[in-house]
């Protein structure tokens, strides 16, 4: 079975975390809601990968983020498109300085939310433990 290891980060800014949605561009869980999040390439450093999907997706700069915490990476199995698929997650909280992000093609939509309300959203499997995981 393929493993496939990735970074989540959370965006916080106050009280509430950025949740994105995810558009038709990407390769897995179209139109879910999700954090900002990116496969890592082999021997690749999660924080190194984050940092650079954090600039990438929410077009921000190194000086308008900063990180509060770094969760213990988890694993779990998932089918996707009658496919088993073996995940490792990352999980990371960023503070930024501001509410004004970017958005690449890889999403459609974002809101700003209180993070107890992530459960009424159609979120990508699991999210809920990458958040609890940095929170």
């Amino acid at each position: 079975m393929r493993v496939n290891e990735i970074v989540t980060s959370f965006l916080k800014f106050g009280n509430e975390i950025l949740i994105l949605r995810r558009s038709e561009s990407v390769s897995t869980y179209k139109w879910r809601w999700g954090g900002i999040s990116g496969f890592m390439e082999e021997n690749e450093n999660p924080l190194g990968r984050v940092v650079k999907e954090i600039k990438e997706e929410a077009g921000l700069e190194e000086g308008d983020f900063e990180l509060l915490k770094e969760g213990r990476a988890f694993s779990f199995e998932d089918e996707y498109k009658e496919a088993k698929i073996k995940w490792k997650v990352h999980p990371f909280l960023f503070k930024v300085k501001t509410k004004k992000i970017k958005i690449n093609k890889e999403h459609f939509e974002f809101k700003w939310i209180n993070p107890e309300e992530l459960w009424k959203y159609l979120t990508v499997p699991k999210l809920e433990k990458s958040l609890e995981r940095v929170l």
